[in-house]
């Protein structure tokens, strides 16, 4: 089911390049995530995994990377999958299946299934078996952008009701938040007491609350949040040990460093303030790739109360930066 005879073995530091071959024509599915056919092009794929927020680019790389594929060969299905989470290209063409990897190990493991269903049995018991969904997950949700005030989703709630069409959980984008802070309340157009109203709501009538939550801290030490973590070191830092400050919603951003041993107790601190203000059914946890609308750490030295314009109303945009041919981390 993997065989990488007559092709080369490239180990070097910071690259590896394995082939195996295939059948013509092979039946392959997987090697996300992607906006893509079902079944994947044999002659003709490049499947990048490089976690990114973007939209929804046809056959290009987007939120997640699983580099995991099944093949379906005479009626029988088996799976292959590289334990290694750098960026890496899978590149299917000329009946073979080829992996560039930046780095890390050769480090696979291989599922005889014989059916898709046992190849991912088999595969979930090694990485791990996903939680089980809330039963009322599985109903009619709302869900948008731009809701200009509380009373807004509350008419949309109620006009479900009159529609007579079950909603069961109702959702609101960072439209609730003040200036796009992370776990606060606009005070004006989604004030605290009127979402707690919302969600005694929604709970006497067997329905649901989820909001949205951006991992992207504002960097100012006016925000309680990022002070809390700025003093407990939990943030994502440069090579010269200041934070690494790219830029979200909020403006100029810092991003929990999840290896770094205060960030988890730091993280169920802050949830636990918010929850204890609005205990919400449900977390949307979005730009956690992590996203940032700029390249590398843009915030850094520029002063803390600067609020920068999002790059894509600036006019005229601005330039991409030149590739840097020496960064020896390429």
């Amino acid at each position: 089911i993997f065989d990488t005879a007559g092709h080369p073995l490239i180990f070097e530091d910071q690259y590896i390049e394995i082939t195996s071959a295939l059948p013509t024509d092979a039946n392959i599915y997987g090697m996300g995530e992607a906006p893509d056919f079902f079944r994947r092009n044999p002659a003709n794929t490049i499947k990048t995994l490089w976690n990114r927020g973007a939209g929804d680019p046809f056959q290009e790389n987007v939120y997640g990377s699983h580099s995991i594929y099944m093949e379906l060969r005479d009626g029988q299905f088996h799976g292959a999958y590289l334990h290694n989470s750098h960026g890496m290209d899978i590149v299917l063409a000329n009946s073979t299946i080829q992996y560039r990897v930046l780095g890390g190990t050769a480090d696979f493991y291989f599922f005889a299934g014989p059916s898709a269903l046992d190849v991912i049995d088999q595969y979930t018991e090694l990485v791990g078996r996903p939680n089980r969904i809330p039963y009322w997950s599985l109903g009619f949700h709302n869900c948008r952008y731009g809701y200009a005030s509380v009373y807004e989703v509350n008419e949309v709630i109620a006009n479900y009701s009159k529609a007579n069409i079950p909603l069961e959980v109702a959702w609101t984008d960072i439209d609730y938040m003040d200036k796009t802070r992370d776990f606060t309340f606009d005070p004006v157009n989604f004030p605290l007491a009127e979402m707690q109203r919302q969600l005694a709501y929604l709970h006497e009538r067997g329905q649901k609350m989820v909001l949205i939550t951006d991992p992207a801290i504002l960097y100012n030490s006016s925000y309680a949040v990022y002070a809390r973590g700025h003093e407990q070191e939990v943030f994502i830092k440069n090579p010269d040990g200041s934070e690494y400050v790219g830029q979200v919603w909020p403006g100029y951003t810092v991003f929990p460093d999840w290896f770094a041993p205060n960030t988890t107790g730091w993280w169920s601190g802050e949830l636990k303030r918010y929850f204890d203000q609005l205990p919400i059914d449900g977390m949307w946890i979005d730009m956690n790739e992590a996203a940032s609308f700029c390249t590398g750490s843009c915030g850094s030295g520029k002063p803390a109360d600067t609020i920068p314009l999002l790059p894509w109303t600036i006019d005229p945009a601005p330039p991409h930066r030149p590739l840097n041919t020496g960064n020896t981390l390429l």
